[in-house]
């Protein structure tokens, strides 16, 4: 009888589904549309025996919705609810991303400044002064690509893991091509630390969660942990999901992956990212955080997406896409035992986030399934 339990939680603010949902005149009735695909994620998630997942979706002038689905734990967990945290993994990138913009609009920090002007200290071979702060947020230092994840996964420190990238050699120089980084993509919280006097983690906390009233967003793993409705990670074995043990390391990267929220933050977030909250994150900081950095060319062969990508790139701490001629923002986020994914379609004004907390490829088709849909929805009638 497991996976019966669901519950969908519309804002506490009253909601009009408006004849006119869209920039192109559609009508369309989002509140069923949105009921429409959370039955058939609801059967997927089903049938591929998903412990839990947290779905969030918003569109301005339309609604926003949390849902919950399923359990904590596979066995003798508590029901998902809009307030269940999951972890975020690399979608934490986005809440830097939006961070390091809002700071650089305000002309607290210099995206173009190298890094050695905010870390003197701090010695990258021999192309220190090429090395700007935007090449750490775009991933385009010039470092192999997951430069050393696998001391992430180990019991080394943040500091003495940031001190070998010293001893990496560079497959280019800054800027020049894409290598998807933890390590260096996390310098971004000491650089932010060394230009305002204010630690990552306060700003994070103070200057996005508060004001954007995400109640149940945290960083690190004693806030993850910090009473029961919280998602356990799940791994598969012998054809079964299996509770594991939360596992402490990426957390000390919490730029790159430090994130906790539920599906009702998640809302406020998508809403944040959609213009709602321009005292929190002004058009400025949202037009500079989506500006195009480096191509990323590999994520055209995307296997779910590959035959309706037709350019991809990364801006500051957000992927970039032009999926069958639609400008789209995403991440995606995967550690051990959770998977997320976050999507903004700003021309339609329509956020979408989806955690669940096995390490299941079915996230990839569902994202896929409501990106399709809505483009199908909502473009049918464009001309």
């Amino acid at each position: 009888m497991r996976f019966l339990f669901f519950s969908f939680l519309l804002s506490v603010h009253s909601f009009t589904f408006a004849d006119s949902l869209d920039n192109a005149g559609q009508s369309v009735d989002f509140e069923k549309f949105v009921k429409s695909y959370k039955q058939s994620m609801v059967k997927k998630l089903r049938k591929k025996g998903i412990p839990g997942a947290a779905l969030s979706v918003v569109k301005v002038d339309g609604g926003e919705f949390a849902y919950g689905y399923g359990k904590t734990k596979r066995v003798g967990g508590n029901p998902v609810d809009s307030n269940t945290r999951f972890r975020l993994a690399s979608v934490s990138k986005t809440f830097a991303g939006s961070l390091a913009a809002k700071l650089a609009t305000q002309g607290q920090l210099q995206l173009d400044d190298t890094v050695t002007k905010y870390l003197p200290d701090f010695h990258f071979h021999s192309r220190d002064k090429k090395l700007r702060v935007s090449h750490l947020l775009s991933h385009s230092s010039g470092l192999v690509p997951n430069a050393y994840d696998n001391l992430i996964e180990s019991r080394m420190a943040y500091d003495k893991i940031k001190a070998k990238l010293a001893d990496v050699e560079p497959i280019c120089s800054p800027g020049r091509c894409y290598g998807y980084q933890n390590v260096m993509f996390s310098l971004i919280g000491d650089v932010i630390e060394q230009s305002t006097s204010m630690d990552y983690d306060t700003w994070v906390n103070e200057f996005l969660f508060k004001p954007l009233n995400m109640k149940n967003a945290s960083l690190g793993m004693k806030a993850m942990v910090k009473d029961d409705n919280y998602a356990h990670p799940h791994v598969r074995a012998r054809k079964r999901w299996y509770t594991t043990k939360l596992k402490p390391n990426y957390y000390k990267v919490a730029p790159a992956a430090g994130v906790n929220a539920s599906a009702s933050d998640m809302v406020q977030w998508l809403k944040a990212q959609l213009g709602e909250y321009p005292s929190v994150l002004s058009k400025e900081s949202l037009a500079l955080q989506a500006t195009p950095h480096i191509n990323t060319k590999k994520e055209l062969k995307r296997r779910v997406w590959r035959s309706n990508l037709k350019k991809a790139q990364y801006g500051l701490g957000w992927r970039i896409y032009d999926y069958k001629g639609e400008t789209i923002y995403y991440h995606s986020g995967w550690v051990q035992g959770y998977r997320a994914d976050l999507l903004v379609i700003p021309r339609l004004e329509l956020g979408f986030s989806l955690m669940i907390n096995a390490e299941a490829g079915i996230l990839n088709e569902l994202t896929t399934d409501f990106l399709d849909l809505t483009l199908k929805q909502f473009n049918k009638k464009r001309a």
